[in-house]
């Protein structure tokens, strides 16, 4: 009798078990915090929520700076699009909020002809951003696309504070840059070294192309090297060691 009664006992928290994971499961069906392409992201309960809308990408789209679905902690210095085919006019980008033109200056096609890219209003306020951009060849035929990024300044509350110094130092260690978000005032200059035997590199986003900052691209670097760049341009500075681009990255703010 003793034995049925465990059997019993023992079938109705496996029944029970499986109900609460089952409802569990529904309640967050659909819910993909990694997916950016058409989902709300933030960076803390505390920060400003947004969703992202499916990006289009033309013909010989490559990347971009910023990334679709990136919530940054202050304005980009630029919008960088790379392709794999030789830009030419009449391309263009636009940089958008609530209908409203925030791209400033000319669109510029970089040296290579490969990268095409339009400065932004640091003044621009917080909230969601559009690009639509038109990709043109030699030929003239053109290919549009757009994509989409934001930015909260709230962000930056969890970046160390290293403003108001001439120098700040970076340590390259354990697949880390270690501080690897920071504020520093304009002027600053930015010293990495490398701190451990394995190679590593800084270079600007995105990867592979390396086109949003063309400042910031260093050589391999071997244990007890360094590399140093004074930024001077106010705005977020997104950057990664291209040896290890899937989990060492960094963020700059510059003041």
């Amino acid at each position: 009798m003793n034995k049925v009664l465990t059997i019993l006992i023992v079938l109705i928290v496996i029944i029970a078990g499986g109900f609460l994971l089952a409802k569990n499961r529904g309640d967050n069906q659909g819910q993909n915090p990694t997916d950016n392409s058409n989902n709300t992201n933030s960076n803390d309960s505390s920060g400003m929520q947004f969703s992202f809308n499916t990006p289009k990408k033309s013909a010989h789209y490559e990347s971009n700076t910023p990334e679709h679905g990136v919530v940054l902690a202050d304005a980009p210095i630029n919008v960088v699009i790379n392709f794999n085919f030789d830009l030419a006019p009449p391309s263009a980008i636009s940089i958008t909020k609530d209908g409203k033109e925030y791209g400033t200056g000319d669109l510029v096609i970089d040296t290579n002809k490969l990268s095409m890219r339009r400065n932004l209003d640091t003044s621009a306020p917080d909230g969601l951003y559009k690009v639509t951009y038109n990709a043109c060849w030699p030929d003239r035929s053109c290919h549009d696309g757009h994509f989409e990024f934001a930015m909260d300044r709230t962000k930056a509350s969890s970046y160390e504070d290293m403003t108001n110094r001439k120098e700040v130092t970076i340590k390259m260690s354990d697949l880390m840059f270690k501080p690897h978000d920071i504020k520093i005032t304009s002027g600053t200059k930015v010293t990495w070294i490398n701190d451990e035997a394995v190679e590593h590199y800084v270079n600007t986003d995105s990867h592979p192309a390396h086109t949003y900052y063309l400042g910031q691209n260093s050589r391999a670097l071997k244990q007890g090297e360094t590399y140093s760049v004074t930024f001077t341009n106010k705005g977020a500075y997104p950057y990664h060691c291209s040896a290890h681009a899937n989990v060492m990255s960094g963020n700059i703010i510059v003041q």
